[in-house]
Formats: C-alpha cells, sequence, structure tokens
C-alpha cells in the first residue's frame, strides 16, 4: 500500500509541480483510532500554519517519544 501511495504521488507531483522530487528511503507511520479521526483531519489541513510554530523534526520526535518507540535520532534524518 505504502509503495502505491508513495509512487502514485511522486508521479503527481512531477507532473503537476516539479520534476526534482523524490522521497526519502525511510517513512514513519502512526494508526489512529477512530475517535482520533476528526483532530488528525484538521492537523493536516491546517498543517501548513502549525508548522510556521514547530519545526517537522521536533515534532516528530515528540510524536515518537509520546508513543514510548525507542529510536536513534542519528537514523531519523
Amino acid at each position: 500500500l505504502l509503495r502505491d501511495l508513495k509512487a502514485d504521488s511522486s508521479e503527481w507531483v512531477h507532473r503537476e509541480i516539479t520534476k526534482q522530487f523524490e522521497w526519502q528511503k525511510g517513512y514513519g507511520a502512526f494508526s489512529v483510532s477512530p475517535s482520533s479521526i476528526e483532530p488528525v483531519r484538521r492537523y493536516i489541513k491546517d498543517q501548513k500554519q502549525h508548522h510556521a510554530k514547530i519545526d517537522f523534526k521536533d515534532e516528530y520526535v515528540d510524536m515518537l517519544k509520546k508513543a514510548d518507540l525507542e529510536f536513534d535520532e542519528r537514523y531519523l534524518w
């Protein structure tokens, strides 16, 4: 599923925006409970404004910590 999503979205970006786009090798995925769907939709809708306040990298590390996941920041970026 993720392979198809990355392939299809890459094709769209190349066609509509820029040829100079490629996905990074890794990815992060988080599950969402049904009760959290609306807040996640709002987050996605307001992402541009949100990331003007908090850096994506800081937010991602915070999400990993809140999920109590072990990670080595050297391998995240």
